[in-house]
């Protein structure tokens, strides 16, 4: 029941903080905060029955829901769906947390659409049944729409409107290619069960497109070039809530998808189709990371460094080996703490000072020294430094890269030498120079208190990072044992 539990929690939690607000106005946030810590629990409960290496599926849950038509309520949780089980948890806490003075007006349908939106996400992380995915993938979409319509910024209606049409078309090719999958494989039963499809022997030709239609859906929510342009308009209008879970979390549905589905479900065409996807990875590294530079917005900029940070992930899901698997993963974790830290530190910015343009903000060093110090320490996170997590998945997504394609690697490569030089213009142009802002309210206690729980997160797993990857290798090996592995799995 904990499987279920957790879904629950959080649909049971938004209606509730909906209803609550005329009690009072923040009994709504203490409702969040409520159902995040009954998640919390959940979760841990499932760490404690995974052990610190866990093998196979720690916990499974399998009831008929539509028997005529082979779906099932199948959820479960594996290392690799644990870890982001917590990474998204943990950032709901942080989300609720940085909107608590940000939003003043309907608290409690804001609450409900943060906590329906989380729990479309831990639906998709659970779901081994891919019409329930599909359900879970489309519950998650809409609450998202309407934190970014209801509370974003000035161009709201055009960012939410981009990325509802960008994701619904992602959705209308993956039910096409969902529905492909379970009609065009042999046999005369129908099931969307994972574990049924996955000896589909599908023939070849029906392989490619499908696996076609997957990639692509997941792709656009990942995001990686062509399929990004939704991302920096969601961001740059989104409320610092929104903008949390949407680069810490829901991004990663598009990865977990690739590593869930797309590799195991078609290992052969996605063997054939990886030197384009590696391509396609280089790619969204080196040009969001130009488009970064070029920003003037600072929560434009940041998007465009989750482009080509995710790009990243998707160079080491196609490198089809383990070192390059297990840097996705960290990637993605270490990512979604970084990504998460820098919106919530952009948004307190904007905040205070009304506006997002870094023209307009230059020596804020030493009126928010605060802000300043946790700043430096995100972007440098971000440009990769050594002992911190964002370095050690991109170290591995390179060694696992670099066995399988010389010179896409040495690309990608390039990256690392682009991100010094965007994340560290945006400190010189933010918190250096002459003051343009007379006075101005530095970080109180509750935001440092979040930010250093978010700097503890990260350099855990910069200086410890066996422990994420010793939960998440039975399910890497698991994925691995589908191909030839090139050089030695971790």
């Amino acid at each position: 029941m904990i499987l279920s539990g957790l879904i629950a929690v959080l649909l049971l939690g938004g209606l509730l903080a909906w209803f609550s607000e005329p009690w009072h106005k923040d009994a709504p946030r203490f409702v969040s905060l409520a159902a995040l810590t009954a998640d919390a629990c959940l979760v841990t409960c499932l760490f404690a029955e995974s052990g610190p290496a866990p093998s196979g599926w720690i916990q499974q849950l399998d009831w008929a829901w539509i028997p005529r038509f082979g779906i099932g309520f199948h959820l479960g949780v594996d290392g690799l769906s644990l870890l982001l089980l917590a990474l998204s948890v943990f950032l709901g806490f942080m989300a609720v947390v940085c909107s608590w003075t940000e939003i003043q007006q309907r608290t409690g349908f804001f609450h409900f659409n943060l906590l329906w939106t989380l729990a479309g996400v831990l639906g998709v992380f659970l779901a081994l049944d891919l019409f329930l995915f599909f359900f879970f993938w489309e519950v998650m979409l809409i609450p998202m729409y309407f934190l970014i319509v209801l509370w974003g910024h000035e161009n709201r209606a055009y960012a939410a409107m981009k990325f509802f049409i960008f994701t619904q078309v992602g959705g209308l090719m993956l039910l096409i290619a969902i529905l492909g999958l379970v009609f065009l494989r042999p046999g005369g039963s129908v099931s969307f069960d994972y574990f049924d499809l996955l000896d589909s022997h599908l023939k070849p030709e029906a392989e490619r497109w499908i696996m076609l239609g997957f990639f692509i859906a997941f792709v656009v929510k990942l995001p990686c070039v062509p399929f990004h342009t939704w991302l920096p308009d969601a961001h740059t209008q989104a409320p610092t809530g929104g903008s949390v879970l949407l680069a810490g979390v829901l991004l990663k549905t598009g990865a977990y998808g690739l590593l869930r589905f797309v590799l195991p479900l078609f290992p052969h065409a996605a063997h054939e189709f990886a030197p384009v996807a590696m391509v396609l990875g280089a790619a969204s590294i080196l040009y969001a990371a130009k488009l970064a530079f070029a920003q003037t917005d600072i929560k434009r900029l940041i998007a465009y460094t989750s482009v080509s940070h995710m790009g990243f992930v998707l160079l080491g899901v196609f490198a089809f080996n383990a070192w390059g698997l297990q840097g996705a993963v960290m990637t993605m974790l270490a990512h979604g703490v970084s990504s998460s830290a820098l919106f919530i530190i952009a948004g307190a910015l904007q905040e205070r000072l009304h506006l997002r343009e870094m023209a307009g903000m230059g020596g804020l060093w030493v009126r928010v020294p605060r802000i300043g110090a946790i700043a430096l320490f995100f972007a440098v996170a971000a440009l990769g430094l050594p002992g911190l997590g964002n370095f050690i998945g991109e170290f591995l997504v390179l060694l696992g890269a670099f066995q399988v394609n010389v010179a896409v690697t040495a690309l990608a490569a390039l990256g690392l030498v682009a991100a010094p030089v965007y994340a560290l213009n945006l400190v010189q142009k933010v918190f250096f120079g002459a003051p343009q802002i007379p006075a101005l309210r530095d970080f109180g206690r509750r935001e440092i208190l979040m930010m250093l729980v978010l700097v503890a997160a990260l350099v855990g797993m910069g200086l410890y990072p066996q422990a994420l990857l010793a939960l998440s290798n039975a399910a890497i090996d698991g994925l691995a044992q589908a191909w030839p592995i090139k050089g030695s799995p971790l």
